[in-house]
């Protein structure tokens, strides 16, 4: 990777976004006061005990339309009995300050130690998947390599020229075996980023899905996607959940020759935070370099620093 130039890794992100929260609860009459910043990476998620919120601060201003999309989705998809996350009844959600696009969520209290099992994933992919579309259609859902052909051409410094040639040849080239799918279900609602690390296991027993940032309309084939890509390049989940979660599901997207395709693209997607936020994060820089270099030489099982880890540093 190219050295960051200073001009561009001087603004601290995580006391921006302690900023931005602080200006949010002020508007709103919270009080941060014991807020505690759980994740930092595309998204900054703050828990607010005091007030039995979750704030969710997206750090790409362009977040606005998605932001939207989520909060009326999700308000719809809980009405109908499907186990989501809730945002808040507060008025102008989702509000915009300094650039940043903030939500309020409805704190799950959790059960300790306790995670949401692959079937779980599974069963609440098959109950979302059947919904009708919502009577407020969230917008088709972006193409998945729109974002990262945007940041490699906005955040070009960032990089050396070698790894920009590369990305862009890469992008044109899944661009076109996107265009190329034949994908074997109906389209229809999908939540964008379904994982195991999105599903909290309310105090009662509940699991709920939560990080719906990504909604919209599309093939329900991305869906099944990212736990395919997250056990390649981290290790998560193991072989046995992603079996669990095809069984409760009811289908197997690896019967489909198109998943290396949609992992290959989610690889490559999932650069962006990474690029977007390396002038101000030695971390980030540090991953993209090593993504971009067992990418380059072709090698798929070389792993890589997960989000939530590499989030925090």
């Amino acid at each position: 990777m190219a050295e960051s130039d200073t001009r561009h890794g001087s603004v601290d992100l995580a006391a921006r976004v302690h900023r931005v929260l602080a200006v949010a609860c002020a508007r709103l009459g919270l009080s941060p006061r014991d807020a505690e910043l759980v994740r930092l990476h595309s998204n900054a998620v703050f828990r607010l005990p005091g007030e039995q919120l979750v704030v969710r601060i997206a750090t790409n201003p362009r977040a606005w339309a998605s932001v939207a999309a989520s909060v009326q989705v999700t308000r719809w998809l809980a009405a109908r009995g499907l186990p989501t996350v809730e945002p808040v009844d507060v008025p102008g959600q989702p509000l915009l300050v300094d650039g940043m696009v903030v939500s309020l969520w409805r704190l799950v209290p959790l059960a300790p130690g306790v995670r949401g099992t692959a079937c779980d994933l599974g069963r609440i992919l098959r109950a979302l998947h059947d919904q009708p579309q919502p009577p407020v259609a969230p917008p088709p859902l972006a193409h998945p390599l729109q974002e990262i052909e945007r940041i490699v051409h906005e955040h070009a410094h960032v990089l050396a020229p070698s790894h920009r040639s590369w990305l862009r040849q890469r992008i044109g080239e899944l661009r076109e075996a996107w265009d190329a799918l034949a994908f074997p279900r109906p389209q229809g609602l999908v939540h964008g980023d379904a994982h195991l690390g999105n599903l909290l296991t309310a105090a009662d027993g509940r699991v709920v899905l939560g990080d719906w940032d990504r909604v919209g309309l599309g093939p329900r084939e991305w869906d099944l996607t990212q736990v395919h890509y997250t056990h390649r390049r981290f290790g998560r989940p193991a072989a046995c959940d992603l079996d669990a979660i095809a069984a409760c599901y009811g289908w197997d997207i690896r019967d489909w020759p198109g998943l290396d395709t949609l992992i290959a693209i989610r690889e490559l997607s999932g650069l962006s935070p990474y690029i977007r936020t390396a002038p101000a994060k030695p971390a980030a820089r540090r991953e993209v370099a090593w993504r971009l270099e067992t990418l380059m030489r072709g090698d798929v099982q070389a792993r890589w620093q997960p989000p939530a880890d590499g989030g925090r540093r």
